[in-house]
């Protein structure tokens, strides 16, 4: 049972101020629910969650889990004077702690909110005290808490941070929020965030399987009806489980795990010791290795359930363009994890221009014999290639990704392991998390909500992806093409002197102006921007305007 924890900490951590530094100004401020400033003169401090929600089994984990309280919080502190060694890596101090929300929620403690404390030592073989994580890092208090550098990765982190979706109040608060703060080793101030740690509840599964809801869940021996709805529809499906599948040939594989199970799951659970669901079915989540002839997690779940139609409704689970069916079991109706730039994406006529399924594929596809759960996953550039932006990353019920015919947006080959390219793992520009420019998975900048988006317009004076150069670069260096995905330098000097190389590299400026020249999305600025030219007088760009020869010139080859 500790080779399990141990992987459970270490599989999970893969996936799943004003003033400069010579400040001593207090950073407590916040207690009211104002968002503290997060620049500085000489650095800039860039945290995020790593997938934009966590789920959890929520309040209850006396029957069985899946996922206990766990999220990942990521860092990049950035000196900004000089263009080389700009990662800060040691020689400061990296903490979060809680913070209010915009409504003045705080959350500073999740031992009373969950009984997941209770049965830890059952579930994952190791005795925690309340608060603390399976990582060993704290729910976020009043109180500030380390994060650590990780090499590999050129982050700073935290990680199995044990928060829940509920406030000190009682009240549920699926984004709350953490303060991140940089001091020196003197305990100067450099640089602060504040950031949201989501979470989720809502993978519960009452729609089909509490008791006396869909007749074609029904255990054999009838639905438990037990009295509390959190242990009911848990112990409808271990007695459902119990009707398709006879645990007895693994028992003493189990028992050698540390597991001593009953004859079944149900009295297994009933007779006080909660299931692990991942010690059968292998979970990369888990880290787990799960037994010979028994499907991983992921694809027991997916494929049992694609063809199932949900009460009240006419489509099944499988349906390629309802995000409604994966919200029935992810985090959800309430919830809408899916709220970054690509959730918000409509068609003319106002529905959803891009659903859950337009990148992952749908359920049958997630659920397909052999496919690597967590880590065969969409990437960027089956979207984002060629100067075009795709609503579709899959291209077939399969989920087979569209194949890039150029790597300008492309996640990393081979991470964080060969055969995988993750986008919550990849990095660009100046060894620049992803993540750390463009928001979290799900979460991606500009999001519908509005906490999400609290960082980039302290940062940059607007909502979306940090672009702005000056928010780590004192002075923002000159270059042609080795900007972010290629990018030149933007501003008043690229004004001024873009002509020769616009003359010599006419497709490399199509690329993102569009090949008629006249802008195209690639080419919209982010924000409301003034030029002077000594031909052409001042000229004033509204945010959004996509960039065209023909603003200034009659068209690319006009002198």
């Amino acid at each position: 049972m500790k080779k399990l924890i141990l992987a459970v900490s270490i599989t999970l951590t893969t996936l799943f101020g004003c003033g400069g530094g010579s400040s001593t100004s207090d950073d407590s401020g916040g207690d009211n629910g104002d968002i503290p400033p997060i620049k500085t003169d000489n650095y800039t401090l860039l945290a995020w969650n790593d997938l934009g929600m966590h789920c959890v089994d929520g309040k209850d984990y006396s029957v069985f889990s899946i996922l206990p309280p766990y999220n990942d919080l990521k860092a990049q502190l950035i000196l900004k004077e000089g263009n080389i060694d700009k990662h800060v890596t040691s020689g400061v101090t990296i903490t979060y702690q809680s913070a209010p929300s915009l409504a003045g929620d705080l959350n500073t403690e999740s031992a009373s909110k969950t009984n997941f404390w209770d049965y830890a030592l059952q579930l994952f073989a190791v005795k925690l005290n309340d608060n603390i994580g399976l990582a060993g890092n704290m729910t976020p208090s009043t109180a500030p808490q380390p994060l650590a550098y990780n090499n590999q990765h050129a982050w700073w982190e935290a990680d199995g941070i044990p928060i829940m979706n509920y406030d000190d109040n009682g009240k549920k608060n699926y984004y709350p929020m953490v303060k991140v703060v940089a001091r020196d080793v003197v305990g100067n101030l450099l640089a602060t965030a504040q950031v949201v740690l989501p979470v989720s509840d809502e993978m519960d599964c009452q729609q089909c399987h509490a008791s006396n809801t869909h007749i074609n869940a029904t255990p054999k021996n009838g639905w438990v009806n037990n009295a509390n709805p959190l242990k009911d529809f848990k112990l409808n499906i271990l007695r459902r489980h119990d009707d398709k599948h006879d645990i007895s040939h693994y028992l003493q594989a189990l028992q050698a795990n540390g597991y001593h199970y009953s004859s079944s799951l149900y009295e297994t659970a009933i007779q006080g010791t909660p299931i692990l669901c991942a010690i059968c079915h292998q979970s990369n989540a888990l880290g787990t290795n799960g037994f010979n002839g028994i499907p991983p997690l992921t694809t027991a779940l997916h494929a049992l359930h694609a063809n199932v139609t949900l009460p009240k409704s006419s489509l099944t689970l499988n349906d390629d363009n309802n995000r409604d069916s994966c919200y029935a079991c992810h985090p959800g109706a309430t919830t809408e994890c899916l709220r970054g730039a690509m959730g918000k994406a409509k068609a003319p006529d106002g529905s959803p221009l891009i659903e859950c399924q337009s990148c992952h594929g749908n359920m049958s596809a997630v659920g397909q014999h052999g496919r690597n759960g967590w880590f065969d996953e969409p990437d960027c550039q089956s979207c984002h290639q060629a100067g075009m932006r795709h609503t579709t990353a899959v291209i077939d019920d399969a989920g087979t990704l569209r194949p890039a015919l150029d790597k300008r947006f492309a996640t990393n080959d081979n991470t964080p392991l060969v055969g995988s390219n993750l986008y919550r793992f990849s990095r660009g520009h100046g060894e620049m998390q992803c993540s750390a420019c463009h928001g979290s998975t799900h979460a991606i900048y500009p999001s519908s909500h509005e906490e999400d988006n609290l960082q980039s317009i302290a940062l940059q004076g607007h909502s979306g992806t940090i672009a702005e150069c000056t928010v780590c670069h004192a002075t923002p260096p000159w270059t042609t093409n080795q900007g972010p995905h290629g990018m030149h330098s933007i501003g008043q000097r690229w004004v001024d002197e873009h002509k020769e190389y616009a003359e010599h590299n006419t497709q490399s400026c199509a690329e993102c102006h569009g090949a008629d020249f006249r802008g195209s999305f690639l080419s919209k600025t982010f924000s409301a921007r003034s030029f002077m030219t000594e031909e052409w007088g001042d000229k004033n760009f509204s945010a959004g305007h996509p960039i065209s020869c023909y603003d200034c010139h009659n068209g690319p080859y006009d002198d």
